[in-house]
């Protein structure tokens, strides 16, 4: 049996990790830097771990789009549709 992936689940819980903050009070509408207040170095960890979890590269030309949880998620299954083409 295939194990499904939760992207949702998945990015919320490592966002939730980085910013030390429970899952459940992150808004997957909400802005990383402007209501969440996440810097540089901690996108980059998100990103990093988000790589690393799915074996997956983010095209640098994304790497701005990543604002919210939602597009963040958006952008990943995006990129996970297109590796298994």
């Amino acid at each position: 049996m295939v194990a499904t992936i939760d992207v949702e689940k998945d990015i919320l819980d490592l966002v939730a990790e980085v910013l030390e903050e429970e899952p459940k009070k992150i808004d997957f509408d909400a802005n990383f830097v402007k209501d969440l207040g996440m810097d540089s170095m901690m996108a980059l960890e998100i990103l990093a771990a988000i790589e690393k979890k799915y074996r997956i590269t983010i095209p640098e030309e994304n790497l701005g789009k990543f604002v919210t949880l939602n597009e963040t998620v958006r952008i990943v299954k995006d990129i996970l549709k297109k590796n298994k083409k």
